[in-house]
């Protein structure tokens, strides 16, 4: 009953991307399927896993005519607008990074190595001017990158995982040797020490602080010289994870404490159901990092403060795979098909929601996601294969 259940939401999660293939903006993919008609690029990038493992024709096709767009609408220093056919909708610290990535993953589904390449070129000269010391680890301004209502600044641990990968996929071995370095860091004072201890070499010199959060096995959300996050980042890790930033070890050591950790916020009534919340703990009034607009638009629990995101939580099913707990991504591609069943603006079979509130597991944002819809497919075909297509690819690359 269980896998029939998921093979009914496989097929509506293809039904919900064929819907969103062509919206009213240059016939671009929509972002969701009644609100968002706009071709987010953030939002159709990372969707690129799961329209190019559904192997449809449209869908692929769909991800092409979009990085076309993209390609055409590139600033001329290279970087990559938020809006793939708005070339004045710029800004964003993610965009460039991932269309480095969807362009690297729709080039090896489709055996055309050199697509776009002029484009490719760019941008991977436009992410080396995002490194404010000039050592490959890329920094970004608040609310720049997929969350739009929450302060992430300097070297985040999300923007460098992306930027990590499409350094393998784009054949830059040195500079993703160097990026895994310093993301791996501790800070300078205990360098000689970490190196010695993880049997890690490099030439890189004194420089900022790491992402490692001393004595524990995940990633600091942001670090920037003497400031830093050490919040937990669902996604940031889960791509850490999946991109082999983290050691086998450490992976695995990471989802134990995650599983962990989300007992403890069950227990205390933060937390219902099985799957993470995009961050945690959660912001609070009064903590150092709260801001007074985070009480409209990002309470405890919710939106980027915490809120289940469906797409979200597919990456982390999908590092579940990595680390080889099949069972414990059995566990979690079941509650993710509980999350994206119920609808909230219109009624349908399938909602394919935005997101959840942690607390109540009740729906938000906009239905008909496409990235939850497209992510959904990559993680039951993770779960499937018992393989994470694209990502085997990136850890088998990794330094050791």
């Amino acid at each position: 009953m269980e896998q029939s259940r998921i093979d009914e939401a496989r097929l509506a999660a293809l039904q919900v991307l064929l819907h969103n293939s062509r919206g009213p903006f240059e016939g671009l993919p929509r972002t969701a399927g009644w609100g968002y008609p706009e071709p987010y690029t953030r939002d159709l990038m990372i969707s690129a896993l799961g329209l190019l493992v559904s192997r449809d024709a449209e869908l692929v096709d769909a991800l092409r005519r979009t990085l076309v767009a993209l390609a055409a609408n590139q600033s001329p220093r290279g970087h990559i607008p938020s809006l793939a056919h708005d070339p004045e909708d710029r800004g964003a610290s993610d965009t460039t990074p991932l269309f480095l990535f969807g362009l690297a993953l729709y080039r090896k589904h489709t055996g055309q190595p050199e697509f776009l390449d002029d484009s490719a070129k760019r941008a991977l000269l436009w992410m080396q001017y995002q490194s404010p010391d000039d050592r490959t680890m890329v920094a970004q301004l608040p609310t720049s990158d997929w969350r739009d209502e929450q302060w992430v600044m300097g070297y985040g641990l999300y923007v460098n995982t992306l930027t990590y990968a499409s350094l393998v996929l784009h054949g830059e071995g040195e500079a993703a040797t160097q990026l895994r370095f310093l993301m791996n860091r501790l800070e300078p004072s205990a360098r000689p020490q970490a190196l010695a201890s993880a049997g890690e070499h490099s030439q890189v010199g004194p420089g900022p602080e790491g992402l490692v959060v001393p004595s524990q096995p995940f990633y600091a959300l942001w670090s920037y010289k003497v400031f830093h996050s050490d919040r937990f980042d669902l996604l940031g890790n889960s791509l850490a994870i999946l991109t082999g930033v983290a050691s086998p070890e450490r992976a695995r050591d990471l989802v134990n404490w995650v599983e962990t950790e989300c007992e403890g916020l069950r227990k205390a009534g933060d937390l219902v159901g099985e799957l993470p919340p995009c961050l945690f703990p959660y912001i609070l009034p009064g903590d150092a990092d709260w801001y007074p607009r985070y009480e409209r638009y990002n309470q405890p629990g919710e939106y980027h403060n915490g809120g289940l995101w469906p797409f979200v939580c597919a990456f982390y099913v999908a590092a579940c795979v990595a680390v080889g707990r099949h069972d414990l991504a059995v566990q979690k591609l079941h509650a993710l098909t509980d999350l994206v069943s119920p609808w909230h603006e219109d009624k349908a079979v399938w909602g394919f929601n935005e997101w959840s509130r942690a607390q109540t597991g009740r729906p938000s944002g906009r239905d008909w996601q496409t990235w939850s819809a497209a992510m959904y497919l990559y993680a039951a075909e993770c779960v499937r294969l018992g393989e994470t297509p694209f990502f085997d690819e990136i850890r088998a690359r990794r330094p050791q």
